[in-house]
């Protein structure tokens, strides 16, 4: 008598291959995803505002949209518990201080809740900060601390060892802010730079 038993054929050949493909599929999932999660977690919005006030007040753009995201999240309508306001967190008397500057008429502080008015003010203030300071740190620290503080601290041997660019910022709520807008203008520039 014949016997003829059936061979159980290995299942390992089949397996294998599914499992690798599986395992790429998920990698390039996990890549995009990841990806995706970033673009999403650093917009660009408003960006004919942003691209237009950036450019007249001779910005990089990225620096802008920094600012915005670490201010407001990109929600026009923010206000923060000091009265700051819209994309780029206005405060009332610094908006009374660039519409004087700007020669500008028209405005009100409720503008401040238009994004495109609120873009054209934060930038008419990074652009005078930008002047008179040249460097993005040190305006960044100016737009949370005031240009009073700044110019102090520059003065200060302690803080400032040139008297142009700060080496230390006396206050941690300005150095973590000033930290978080040149941590996501660094992110921008990789996500979206040319």
């Amino acid at each position: 008598m014949i016997n003829y038993r059936r061979r159980k054929r290995s299942k390992a050949p089949i397996v294998i291959p599914i499992v690798i493909i599986a395992l790429i599929l998920l990698a390039i999932g996990g890549y995009f995803g990841y990806n995706k999660f970033i673009e999403n977690s650093y917009p660009i919005k408003y960006q004919s505002y942003v691209e237009k006030y950036a450019a007249e007040n001779h910005l990089n753009k990225y620096f802008v949209y920094a600012v915005i995201k670490t201010e407001s999240g990109f929600d026009p309508y923010a206000e923060s518990n000091v009265g700051a306001r819209g994309l780029m967190q206005i405060m009332e008397d610094t908006f009374d201080w660039i519409k004087f500057k700007s020669d500008d008429e028209e405005a009100v502080y409720y503008d401040m809740f238009t994004a495109e008015t609120n873009i054209k003010y934060g930038c008419r203030l990074l652009g005078y900060l930008m002047e008179e300071f040249g460097d993005v740190e040190t305006v960044a620290a100016a737009y949370h601390a005031g240009r009073g503080n700044v110019n102090n601290w520059l003065a200060d041997k302690q803080y400032s060892s040139d008297g142009v660019h700060l080496d230390k910022i006396p206050i941690s709520d300005t150095a973590h802010y000033v930290d978080k807008i040149t941590k996501a203008m660094n992110k921008y520039i990789k996500l979206y730079g040319d």
